[in-house]
């Protein structure tokens, strides 16, 4: 219920801003989720990325959006957009196997031949609502139309683990004929959501710049490159990792859009 809320607000504000538009454009954008951010103290996906075989290129992919534009004047506008973007990856931890015990399931370095791969699957969106200044210094009837804008923009976001955990926080101790003392980890199934019944909410902001190609009376080619930064907080529904980890939301975005003139 809560998530056709989120979406009929959505599709409500798309089709006022439409009412005052001057420009209506549809954009393919590939996304580039930067995921990773060392400023962050505790980034969740720089966890993820040195236990797990994730890369960040496994989480690239396609998304789409709309946006609209009302001029201020012949080289001022403001734009309002929507960009919605998810992506789901399984992964393995990359140096330890699982075993199976009848007091639990636990963690064991990879030199053992383990019962199974521990892993889990990541599933994320994120949705942000914009609103920008953009400027297109030679005006709007050049032969080429450039122009750059920044704004901010309510991130709406969720994030879902599905499968294994390794608890690193709780270490144990094997004691083997050969090996000597090990340290193991138990294992724990996850299934685990922020953002469940309702969409997460964090501000951010971007910087765009791009060029237009007029192509008719009423139409041109949009081709254009965003910078976008937020963090979502998380808070404690992922066993194993510390309170308040940072997701960071934000990445790199080349579009290929069609712009329709009013």
């Amino acid at each position: 219920m809560k998530k056709h809320l989120a979406l009929s607000v959505i599709v409500f504000l798309a089709a006022a801003s439409l009412a005052f538009s001057n420009t209506l454009t549809f954009k393919i954008n590939y996304f580039m989720p930067r995921l990773e951010n060392s400023k962050l103290q505790y980034d969740f996906m720089r966890t993820e990325f040195s236990q797990m075989n994730f890369t960040k290129t496994n989480f690239q992919d396609t998304s789409f959006g709309v946006y609209y534009e009302y001029f201020l004047d012949g080289r001022f506008s403001l734009v309002f957009g929507i960009d919605t973007f998810s992506k789901s990856k399984a992964g393995f931890y990359k140096d330890y196997v699982g075993i199976n015990f009848d007091d639990g399931t636990f963690a064991f370095p990879n030199d053992y031949q383990g019962d199974f791969d521990p892993g889990h699957t990541l599933d994320f969106s994120v949705t942000p609502i914009q609103l920008a200044f953009k400027i297109a210094p030679l005006g709007r009837r050049a032969n080429i139309i450039p122009y750059v804008g920044a704004g901010v923009g309510l991130y709406l976001w969720n994030i879902r683990m599905r499968g294994d955990i390794i608890d690193f926080s709780d270490p144990w101790i094997y004691d083997d004929p050969d090996y000597g003392e090990v340290d193991i980890f138990p294992i724990y199934g996850v299934d685990a959501r922020e953002g469940e019944n309702f969409p997460k909410a964090t501000f951010g902001y971007q910087l765009f710049g791009g060029v237009m190609f007029p192509i008719g009376n009423r139409l041109t080619l949009d081709a254009e490159f965003k910078f976008s930064h937020a963090a979502g907080k998380l808070k404690d529904a992922f066993q194993g990792f510390e309170p308040n980890n940072l997701f960071d939301l934000g990445g790199y975005q080349v579009s290929i859009g069609l712009n329709y003139w009013f």
